[in-house]
């Protein structure tokens, strides 16, 4: 996946939350945490709410990481 959270994940961690206090302050479910965890797609609207509860942009908690087409399948 070309996304990280881990900017996201180091300021839940400096605001001392753990992932279950995070999850219940945004009001996401397991499911949803999970994803996060695993760097998989959220929608705009959860990062929308992160955004909300942990004041900051969308730029402060995910990170595009470049990956070459061909280590995703596509051939150049």
């Amino acid at each position: 996946m070309p996304f990280s959270y881990k900017k996201m994940w180091d300021k839940v961690y400096q605001l001392n939350l753990n992932k279950t206090s995070f999850r219940d302050l945004v009001g996401i479910s397991n499911d949803t945490l999970a994803k996060l965890s695993k760097n998989e797609n959220v929608s705009m609207g959860i990062l929308e709410k992160i955004c909300i509860e942990l004041n900051c942009n969308v730029s402060d908690i995910i990170e595009f990481i470049k990956v070459p087409l061909e280590k995703e399948g596509h051939h150049v």
